[in-house]
C-alpha cells in the first residue's frame, strides 16, 4: 500500500528537523519513530497515532478518530485519523504532537 505523500510531508513540515524522529517504511506505510519507538504514521491518506491504552477512548472520541486495525486485528493505544480529523494543520499538529509525547513516555529502544 502507498502512503500519501503529501500527508507525511504536512507531518515531516511540524516536526522539523528533529534529531530523535527517524522515518521507517512499515505497514506498508511510513512510520515515525521517537528514540525507536513508533509515534505516528502515514498509511494511504490517513494518519495512525499511537496515544497508549489510556487514552484511546478520548481518542476515539475526536472527530475522524477509528481504532487501528492492521490485518483485523485492532489494536488498542492506537488510533487510525481519517481526513476530517487532520483536515487543518492545528489538529494534525495536535495528532502528532500526542504520538510524540507518548513515544517520548517510552524507554528508548
Amino acid at each position: 500500500m502507498a502512503y500519501d505523500e503529501r500527508l507525511a510531508q504536512r507531518v515531516r513540515d511540524h516536526i522539523g528537523p528533529h534529531p530523535g524522529i527517524a522515518e521507517k517504511h512499515m505497514f506498508g506505510g511510513l512510520a515515525f519513530l521517537y528514540r525507536g519507538n513508533m509515534a505516528f504514521g502515514v498509511i494511504g491518506d490517513e494518519l495512525i497515532v499511537r496515544v497508549g491504552p489510556e487514552a484511546t477512548d478520548a481518542a476515539l472520541a475526536r472527530t475522524g478518530a477509528r481504532l487501528f486495525d492492521f490485518s483485523s486485528r485492532p489494536m488498542r493505544g492506537w488510533v487510525t485519523v481519517g481526513a476530517a480529523g487532520i483536515a487543518d494543520d492545528g489538529a494534525l499538529c495536535t495528532w502528532i504532537d500526542e504520538g510524540h509525547a507518548y513515544a517520548g513516555s517510552l524507554p528508548p529502544k
